[in-house]
């Protein structure tokens, strides 16, 4: 190739000589000639080079039926080793034409080579690219942090191709070159500080499986709560679910507390906890005709002629005095109320019956006594989520008053009318 380049280029500086120009004349003549000359042969080696390129991709893409040929063309990968072996047709071609100018040979072939280096590492990115997108498809690593691991091997060749660069234009030893940077490696990991630091938290958040895209993740730090669309080196984003995108550090996943919620959508319910506040002074026991009148309740009809006469069964054996309430042993409302949310809970098709379920009372406030709900539901999407527990706590809230009780809620001006 270097011999027909250098027929090519050469033969007219000889040509004009030998029509009697004068040497500076020939020479410039020459130059110019040869330039535009390697500019057209330039876009046809382009040309060329891209169409066989291209056509030999799509031919692959044919015969195969993985789409990471396809998605290098989409990252034009293509594109960019079409143009790396048009600058090294370049490359060997400016020697030739600029043999009489010294000086501008050695610029120029700095200049080309440094282009060459950028060319080679872009092309090396756009490969990346490429295997990133392929892998995303695949669902084995479509929730893994691979942004994350292209981008430090991507930062660990520009730093090399940079060392490179500076070493050839400077004309500095290589060996020199990381010498002084071990010298100022102190300046460099606080200028990179960052970058490490995601680096570590990267390998850590999918060494341990810590976060993957997709999961649903709350950080009350950042005010974060919604689904992870990307990590990186750097940082990590989540798209809240008001459809705002918040952007944490990623090295915020190792150093601060997260909860990540892939557990429960795993899992086969979604639970519920949430508490009605009781008055205390409208809890009390349950005489004979009121237990009667509550037989009525369907759900708690056959536990209540169970447990009464169990209840008259022992007192009765032991002679116990019923004249006073408080004598043996007793069904009050509240505990009557109790059985009957386990018995709807028990009864309602949205909750999960294998997971816990149960209504228990918490420890007395100012406000009164706590009784909490805490079961699961069968079906975890947000939306149907809330539906369920409001659907219970509708009903749990209207339910009530038909055993005399009372929730606690603070005076307002329409409660001191009413009286």
């Amino acid at each position: 190739m270097y011999y027909i380049l250098n027929q090519l280029f050469s033969f007219l500086y000889p040509l004009f000589k030998s029509w009697g120009w004068n040497n500076t004349i020939a020479s410039y003549s020459s130059l110019i000639l040869n330039i535009v000359l390697l500019c057209l042969l330039s876009y046809l080696v382009y040309y060329v080079f891209k169409q066989f390129l291209v056509g030999l991709i799509i031919f692959m893409a044919r015969k195969t039926k993985t789409q990471f040929d396809d998605l290098l063309v989409s990252n034009k990968t293509v594109k960019y080793i079409a143009r790396l072996l048009l600058v090294l047709f370049v490359y060997k071609s400016v020697p030739i034409i600029l043999e009489r100018y010294e000086y501008w040979d050695g610029v120029f072939e700095k200049l080309i080579g440094i282009y060459i280096l950028i060319l080679v590492l872009w092309i090396i990115r756009t490969v990346f690219n490429a295997l990133r997108d392929y892998l995303k498809q695949k669902p084995r690593y479509s929730d893994k942090p691979i942004d994350s691991f292209i981008q430090v091997i991507m930062i660990v060749l520009w730093l090399v191709g940079i060392t490179i660069l500076v070493s050839q234009l400077f004309n500095i030893d290589f060996k020199n070159m990381f010498t002084t940077l071990g010298a100022v490696s102190a300046l460099i990991i606080l200028i990179f500080r960052d970058i490490i630091l995601g680096f570590v938290a990267s390998v850590q958040v999918a060494v341990n499986d810590m976060i993957r895209i997709g999961d649903w993740i709350t950080i009350d730090k950042f005010g974060a709560d919604g689904d992870v669309i990307e990590i990186n080196l750097t940082t990590v984003k989540i798209r809240n679910f008001d459809n705002t995108t918040t952007t944490i550090p990623t090295y915020s996943l190792s150093s601060d507390s997260f909860q990540n919620w892939r557990g429960m959508l795993k899992s086969n319910g979604r639970r519920i906890k949430r508490h009605l506040l009781i008055k205390t002074n409208s809890i009390r026991f349950l005489n004979e005709a009121e237990l009667a009148d509550l037989k009525k309740i369907h759900l708690i009809s056959d536990y209540i002629t169970t447990r009464q006469a169990e209840i008259n069964k022992y007192n009765t054996d032991r002679g116990i005095d019923k004249s006073i309430a408080v004598n043996g042993r007793n069904m009050t409302n509240m505990g009557l109320f109790r059985k009957y949310v386990i018995q709807y809970l028990r009864n309602h098709p949205a909750i999960n019956q294998e997971m816990p379920l149960m209504c228990r009372q918490l420890q007395s406030t100012a406000e009164g006594v706590p009784l909490e709900i805490y079961t699961f539901s069968t079906d975890k999407r947000w939306e149907n989520y809330e539906y369920v527990m409001a659907d219970i706590f509708d009903h749990v809230i209207s339910a009530v008053p038909y055993f005399d009780l009372e929730v606690f809620e603070f005076p307002s001006k329409n409660t001191f009318s009413k009286e």
